[in-house]
């Protein structure tokens, strides 16, 4: 398409626009002649215009709600596979690893040495606080004690003349010791996380269990010796409260605030040292309520005695009855 020289006379070399001579014309405007109704029109125009658009947009509405609905569906979909298959690996994960024993083996790997200085330092209480102090990470000293207080409640259940039956007598025992060892070692890791003391669920464990050795050891003295009350509480306060110092004191070193340390340390000892005065008062009496509870022995009623009557005595009882 060719341009005319004519076109571009508008503009000068330098840019800008040369004037242009106009010939002087009326500038009057007879307003009768201009219809009124453009303006309406234009307005209505406008007005219509409008309308269309909100009913194209009315249109357009719906299709798109269902695109973005699709979009977000497909989407949940996604996310809802990914979270399933990262949640199955990680199930696996922990499958594998409680599948493996060789994970578990570090946990009982010790020498009978170390063993037996480990037995006699859960006596003697730390006295330097400055640094925290260092907690084994063993579980063979702790399970083996679990076992032996096992065993010295069921002897000293049978010497009190309990009769073992349906395995209640066993099996309390192994739900009390059991429960007792892996319950406040979780309420010692619960209460080490709040109170900011750096301390790892197995050294719970690890040190609770060693603590409960002062406890096997009254009751064995006690089922050797059937001491008295008073016996007993001097060897609660010297032994029992001698462990209860240590797990104390290692606490005390691994945690930095010190009214956390007092609300810690004041729970476990009221733990440790109220859990051997229900072993020797109460176990015996609550483990016999459950084996009367649950045994299935039928009371024998005394019965009627017999009545033997004469022939005349029977004779004179069918007169009474027939008048």
């Amino acid at each position: 398409m060719s341009s005319s020289p004519d076109d571009w006379a508008g503009f000068s070399s330098g840019g800008e626009e040369q004037p242009t001579s106009f010939t002087k014309s009326s500038a009057v405007i007879d307003m009768s002649t201009v219809d009124d109704s453009s303006a309406t029109s234009s307005f209505e125009d406008v007005h219509d215009e409008l309308k269309e658009a909100k009913a194209s947009e009315s249109q357009k509405t719906p299709e798109a709600a269902l695109l973005g609905g699709a979009l977000s569906g497909g989407l949940g979909k996604v996310v809802v596979d990914q979270v399933w298959q990262s949640g199955s690996q990680q199930a696996k994960r922990i499958l594998d690893i409680y599948g493996n024993i060789d994970l578990l083996r570090p946990y009982f790997d010790v020498e009978p040495n170390v063993l037996l200085q480990r037995v006699a330092r859960s006596f003697v209480p730390v006295k330097s606080f400055s640094t925290p102090q260092k907690i084994p990470s063993e579980l063979y000293g702790p399970l083996m004690t679990v076992l032996t207080l096992i065993a010295i409640l069921l002897m000293s259940m049978k010497t009190s003349g309990t009769v073992l039956q349906q395995g209640t007598m066993m099996g309390t025992a192994f739900a009390t010791c059991f429960g007792y060892w892996f319950g406040i070692s979780g309420l010692m890791y619960f209460l080490a996380y709040i109170c900011n003391a750096y301390i790892t669920i197995v050294q719970c464990l690890s040190l609770l269990g060693y603590g409960m050795i002062s406890h096997c050891i009254i009751l064995a003295i006690g089922y050797f010796t059937h001491y008295g009350h008073t016996t007993f509480y001097i060897l609660w306060g010297l032994i029992a409260g001698a462990s209860a110092a240590r797990i104390v004191t290692m606490l005390l070193s691994r945690t930095i605030a010190k009214s956390q340390r007092l609300l810690l340390c004041v729970i476990i000892a009221f733990f440790h040292m109220f859990f051997l005065l229900y072993l020797h008062f109460a176990y015996h009496h609550v483990v016999q309520g459950i084996m009367d509870a649950t045994s299935d022995d039928i009371i024998d009623l005394p019965l009627p005695k017999e009545v033997n009557l004469s022939e005349e005595e029977l004779l004179n009882s069918d007169s009474v009855v027939v008048n």
